[in-house]
């Protein structure tokens, strides 16, 4: 899959952290799913979201600002509506 690719949208319509059960950010460009309540996000590998607790990495402050400036800048919405 290249970056380029999307995740099925039905998929991301579903997909929630394992953790808080909330809804995430999906950066196709970067092959990432993030949680911005947790300040924590999970790889997309071969198109696959791997959505376990300890492969999570915790982002740090400046990163996650980062993403929520580009998730707001590029109308990234969360995959569901809490």
């Amino acid at each position: 899959m290249s970056t380029a690719e999307q995740l099925d949208p039905r998929l991301l319509e579903i997909l929630a952290c394992p953790q808080d059960k909330g809804p995430l950010l999906y950066f196709a460009d970067e092959q990432l799913l993030f949680n911005p309540r947790l300040n924590q996000s999970y790889p997309v590998r071969d198109g696959i979201p791997v959505m376990l607790i300890d492969q999570a990495s915790t982002v740090d402050q400046a990163e996650a600002d980062r993403l929520a400036a580009k998730a707001k800048a590029e109308g990234i919405q969360p995959t569901f509506s809490e």
